[in-house]
């Protein structure tokens, strides 16, 4: 089974989990026998490449022809002016106008059979010129999968910043091809989202042979908010890797109870609501300490708010960590809390749990639907999330326990488990497995 997949990002160089779980699965996947062409706008050289070919698309010489599958992608697209606080993602108006452009454009170039060869140096990141690379990743794409003809079964592409790219492989190899929706526009921004981003997600999935929901909770937005029809619509369930690297030396040089965030300080991630427990918890015990690690578009707002409370003395803000780093950090934390208003699944919660932290996370996540060994509770019941907390910091034979059992929970969700669920997906839509 060979795969041809679309990624936005891939470890070393990473922005949050999805390329953590792009890694993984790829890793997983190669363990079940799958060879995967991993597809990456931007490529540095130092990716693990001993399981998986990696294709730099800014490597990539795109033949294109007038009339071409990118200028009709953007017809398909609605344009509507809202109010969004999608972050770091183009605001609607700039993606309106980008959208505008590339029909214009389309539009100049009207002579049959006019080819040209392009190059794109794509960044990668999450700028404001992210809708103009999701484009052209787009023509990128199609020319891969020109170029790798009879070479893969099947297209994978990951999150709606891919879709197109696979939208296009698909339409010039005719593949089947399957989606990865490892969050929903209604899990970044609420109810407040941005309609562009909405479209490209449902276009996606309406021309996906199959979807692949991370949770059921992602599952159950994407047919009831997107009307994909329920049977097209799989979940598997992410997983968390494990190393002879992961142990992290914890150097702390204090006494005090550590209690840890770590992810995007952005309103899916639930930041307030971590503050405004630790202000409860440090009325009843003194001896703690708040860390939050991350950055993202509410930091200035939850470092306002933490001055207003009076625990400026008792939080600490390390900005954005990866890697060996959040190791460290998991080392030295005695409990983990994930806040999150709405969170497609939730990978940290495994990687503390590896870490022997014990964790208190939100019933709204998807990750709560795997674990046993969780304080689970609601994002917004602060009251309970502070009590969970206080249990843990007090309490060290509980603490044991969590720590304990979880650690013996999380050894079972592997990679290779989600990844052999997927190589099914895989052969039932390449015809060599049971439909």
């Amino acid at each position: 089974m060979r795969v041809l997949m679309f990624g936005w990002e891939f470890p070393p160089h990473i922005a949050g989990g999805l390329g953590t779980a792009s890694y993984g699965l790829t890793r997983g996947l190669a363990r079940n026998g799958v060879e995967v062409i991993f597809v990456v706008p931007k490529a540095y050289g130092d990716e693990d490449q001993r399981f998986v070919r990696i294709v730099n698309a800014s490597d990539v010489e795109a033949l294109y022809e007038s009339g071409e599958y990118a200028g009709e992608l953007w017809k398909r697209v609605s344009f509507i002016q809202i109010d969004s606080n999608l972050v770091p993602y183009s605001s609607p108006e700039e993606f309106a106008s980008l959208g505008e452009a590339y029909r214009k454009a389309g539009e100049k170039r009207t002579f049959p059979g006019e080819v040209w060869r392009e190059r794109y140096n794509f960044s990668g990141r999450y700028g404001a010129n992210l809708m103009e690379e999701v484009a052209r990743y787009a023509t990128v794409a199609a020319q891969v999968a020109r170029d790798l003809a009879g070479k893969f079964d099947v297209i994978h592409a990951h999150d709606w910043l891919t879709y197109y790219a696979g939208m296009a492989a698909k339409a010039v190899s005719g593949k089947p091809l399957v989606v990865h929706m490892h969050a929903t526009e209604f899990d970044r921004s609420g109810e407040h989202i941005n309609r562009a981003v909405y479209d490209i997600e449902r276009a996606g999935m309406e021309a996906a042979d199959r979807v692949i929901a991370v949770s059921n909770l992602t599952r159950n937005i994407v047919i009831t908010k997107y009307g994909i029809p329920p049977e097209k619509v799989v979940t598997v369930h992410n997983a968390v890797r494990f190393s002879e690297n992961d142990e992290g030396e914890a150097v702390r040089g204090l006494d005090d109870k550590i209690v840890t965030f770590l992810g995007r300080i952005t309103y899916q991630k639930g930041p307030d609501y971590f503050v405004e427990a630790a202000a409860k918890v440090l009325r009843r015990v003194p001896n703690v300490r708040f860390v939050m690690a991350g950055s993202g578009d509410l930091m200035h707002h939850v470092v306002r708010r933490v001055a207003t409370l009076g625990i400026s003395d008792r939080f600490h803000f390390t900005g954005f960590l990866k890697g060996a780093e959040v190791n460290r950090m998991f080392a030295m934390s005695d409990v983990y809390v994930m806040p999150s208003v709405s969170e497609p699944f939730g990978i940290s919660p495994l990687e503390a749990m590896k870490s022997n932290v014990p964790v208190i996370i939100s019933k709204q996540s998807g990750v709560a639907e795997v674990l046993d060994y969780a304080l689970k509770v609601d994002y917004w019941d602060v009251d309970a999330m502070a009590d969970a907390i206080y249990a843990l910091v007090t309490y060290p034979a509980l603490a044991r326990m969590f720590s304990r059992k979880g650690h013996e929970e999380v050894t079972g969700i592997k990679w290779s488990n989600a990844a052999a669920k997927v190589k099914a997906v895989y052969e039932q839509l390449a015809g060599t497995g049971t439909r």
